[in-house]
């Protein structure tokens, strides 16, 4: 599902503005990189984001991307998300939220809860070091793979 066109150009504007205060560089190829992930709730792989990116940017690498993605994950501008299995998949919102993942198709959908958000870190999880984020992760069969009886 694509995000309706005025969200996608203020999510791009406030983009452009955190790179520029985080010291990066608003680039021709970051900005349709983010775009490609801003664009979209179906979390993509970076070789999706290639691909998808490559057809308005035919000069574009496949390295360029991949280093992009770890550049802007770096610097908590998007997220990596880590599904069941295959690869890395990437959220463009960094905003605090979880994640429903289908254990049949792989589809990873958004959703928020605050009780979720309050779930305390128990006091054997701090032992291992500092905590810096916390999401939980919902996984099941998606009602589309349901529907199709599987």
């Amino acid at each position: 599902m694509r995000k309706d066109e005025s969200e996608l150009d203020r999510q791009m504007r406030a983009f452009a503005e955190t790179c520029r205060a985080k010291g990066l560089k608003a680039t021709h190829q970051r900005m349709e990189i983010y775009r490609q992930l801003a664009a979209t709730q179906q979390h993509p792989d970076a070789e999706t984001v290639y691909r998808n990116v490559r057809r308005r940017v035919p000069s574009i690498s496949r390295d360029t991307v991949y280093r992009t993605l770890a550049t802007l994950e770096d610097h908590g501008l998007v997220r990596k998300v880590e599904a069941l299995a295959g690869p890395t998949r990437f959220d463009a919102n960094t905003e605090r939220h979880h994640h429903f993942i289908c254990t049949v198709c792989g589809a990873i959908k958004d959703f928020s809860s605050p009780a979720l958000n309050d779930l305390p870190i128990p006091p054997s999880v701090r032992s291992y070091g500092a905590i810096e984020s916390a999401q939980v992760q919902v996984r099941g069969v998606c009602a589309a793979c349901a529907g199709r009886g599987r």
